[in-house]
């Protein structure tokens, strides 16, 4: 506002200019929705029939998204106990060249495979995927062709992987179908792991990291899983949410703006469980009690994956296990740091 007051020298005008900027940038966001880039699906977990679609099989770049496939390897991996939690992850120098978002990791240094997950599921870390595909594939290169071999054994027919970040790539590419069904085989498949998708922030060598992903905080009974956003792309989401017995997973591509992506996929998932026939009353009595009052609001608490067990039908996740002695920082994090609630630290930080 006062770069427009000395622009246009009085209070008035600067307000009428900001309000008309307001009112264009608002209808170019509404426009997003539908344009070429835009898709969406929304199925139900537990069978995955779809609820609604909108050019679902549509070539998309994934950006971040991609780091679901990553995530998925990893899990295999420890479940497979090719890898274990604890387990140094090497960084290398392309490791630590990715561009941002990344924990800042510095060559030749290690980090552990958990540390590195909750690198991904929170900041979207691109340095620790980058490391996490050059230790599971022996470079990122091949991690790329095996993350695609096993996608397309997942039944994800038009998905391509290049990379394990997400970072531009003309022949990284993806559809909201695919990915709402990569979506579903994490939850499904490591019901424990999946939990790391919940996660609010951890804390790194000192520093808080926070989760990018706003629906944990604003929408009842999402509990992940993974935001994105390249300019290709635009601005991506895929969100899982419970309430009642039914859990929904719903993706969003090509959105102008995050405002505008959330409220899209809000709308979207709210339609979907009212197709679904939750009552609306049941809506809003699933968010448990709050706990982290310093990091977000009590009408809009996301439940945290020490809380949230009783959110999920037992048809799709069972009871995780006792957690590691990493993730149960993850959860006493916010209350000794005690810092503002923000989807990321650092001025560079896409959805």
């Amino acid at each position: 506002m006062a770069c427009l007051r000395r622009r246009f020298g009085n209070r008035r005008t600067a307000w009428f200019v900001a309000i008309l900027l307001a009112m264009a940038w608002g209808s170019a966001a509404r426009a997003q929705i539908g344009s070429d880039r835009y898709s969406s699906i929304v199925i139900e977990a537990r069978g995955g029939n779809i609820l609604s679609a909108a050019n679902p099989d549509a070539p998309r770049y994934p950006a971040s998204l991609t780091k679901m496939m990553t995530l998925y390897m990893v899990f295999e991996a420890l479940r497979d106990r090719r890898i274990s939690l604890d387990e140094l992850v090497p960084v290398s120098l392309h490791a630590a060249s990715m561009s941002p978002t990344k924990l800042g990791l510095l060559p030749a240094t290690r980090i552990t495979v958990e540390e590195a997950i909750l690198g991904l599921v929170t900041r979207s870390a691109n340095d620790a995927a980058a490391a996490l595909g050059e230790m599971i594939g022996g470079d990122e290169d091949r991690f790329g062709q095996a993350m695609t071999l096993r996608a397309r054994a997942l039944g994800m027919t038009q998905s391509t992987f290049r990379n394990a970040s997400g970072l531009p790539d003309p022949e990284q590419i993806s559809t909201a179908r695919d990915l709402a069904m990569l979506a579903r085989r994490l939850i499904v498949d490591f019901p424990s792991e999946y939990r790391y998708f919940s996660t609010p922030s951890f804390v790194f060598h000192g520093q808080t990291i926070y989760n990018h992903d706003m629906m944990l905080q604003r929408y009842p009974g999402a509990d992940g899983l993974k935001t994105g956003y390249t300019i290709a792309a635009g601005h991506n989401l895929t969100t899982s949410a419970v309430r009642g017995d039914v859990r929904l997973i719903a993706v969003v591509l090509g959105a102008a703006s995050n405002p505008e992506r959330d409220a899209h996929m809000m709308a979207l998932l709210d339609q979907g469980f009212e197709r679904m026939d939750v009552p609306v009353a049941l809506m809003h009595r699933d968010v448990p009690p709050q706990r982290f009052a310093g990091l977000i609001s009590s009408a809009q608490a996301a439940p945290s994956p020490l809380i949230h067990r009783n959110l999920i039908h037992r048809n799709v996740l069972p009871e995780p296990p006792r957690l590691s002695p990493v993730h149960r920082v993850v959860e006493e994090a916010p209350r000794r740091g005690g810092k503002p609630a923000h989807g990321c630290v650092g001025p560079r930080c896409p959805a």
